[in-house]
């Protein structure tokens, strides 16, 4: 299956060519600044070291899009989704826990309408 074609950088005066939004060098600039200005203070508290080892566990666990492999495809998974969210009572238990790829993701905010 052929691949897009690289795009340039979207972080200002960046010339590099890139698959996704940002350049890797840029991509984690961004994520930082996201992380420090554009994302609720509440979430970096919920979301922080601990959360990001009990996600990889959770990957290594669970390589492959739990939706998808329902559905009979074979896709490998990059998120971890709250069953129930952390601010509805919901826990970082495995059991509350779906491994998902980045379409069934938006695909399950798109239908509760969780992004705004």
């Amino acid at each position: 299956m052929p691949y897009k074609p690289k795009k340039p950088c979207a972080y200002p005066g960046c010339p590099r060519l890139t698959a996704g939004r940002y350049c890797e060098e840029h991509a984690k600039l961004e994520a930082k600044r996201y992380n420090r200005y554009g994302r609720d203070p509440e979430s970096n508290k919920r979301y922080g070291r601990s959360w990001a080892k009990i996600r990889a566990a959770f990957l290594a666990a669970y390589p492959l899009c739990e939706r998808c492999r329902e559905e009979g495809r074979l896709t490998p998974a990059v998120l971890v989704h709250h069953k129930r969210r952390l601010t509805d009572g919901g826990t970082n238990d495995w059991s509350n826990l779906l491994a998902l790829c980045q379409e069934c993701h938006s695909r399950i905010h798109a239908e509760r309408s969780d992004y705004f």
